[in-house]
């Protein structure tokens, strides 16, 4: 079941299982501003011609842009304010061009309660299309 409260679900109350979405829409706003925040201004990102000229035929989103998404969802709704990350894995599929509705969603796979550990499953999709796939690890907030 995936919801799409923000909050905090503290180490008590998390399951295996329990996952939480985020929906966005990667238009060239966003993607101007992240290469601003982040310092990457490959052309790739920011120039129509280097997109055209590309292996991808078009201006494709930073990888890391959609991978933030994931560190949205862990630090505002699974588990939410309080989680501080431990690592992040992703691996990048597919391309993501610019205009797209990317669907990130984060999966408790383990929790690990004496250590206040918490690893989850990470993916984004456009429709069905898997675009990046990883794991997370965070310290989870928890009430005492």
């Amino acid at each position: 079941m995936s919801e799409d409260k923000i909050g905090t679900v503290f180490l008590e109350d998390l399951e295996v299982g329990m996952s939480r979405s985020l929906t966005k829409v990667i238009d060239d706003t966003t993607v101007r501003a992240f290469a601003e925040v982040s310092e990457d201004r490959n052309p790739i990102h920011l120039d129509d011609m280097a997109g055209a000229a590309s292996i991808f035929g078009q201006r494709i989103a930073h990888g890391m842009l959609v991978g933030s998404l994931f560190s949205a969802l862990l630090g505002e709704r699974l588990p939410g304010h309080g989680t501080i990350y431990l690592g992040q894995n992703l691996k990048f599929l597919a391309p993501v061009p610019l205009g797209a509705e990317v669907t990130a969603t984060v999966t408790v796979a383990e929790i690990i309660a004496e250590k206040k550990r918490v690893s989850f499953q990470c993916e984004a999709r456009i429709g069905e299309k898997i675009v990046v796939r990883g794991d997370a690890t965070v310290l989870a907030p928890t009430r005492g």
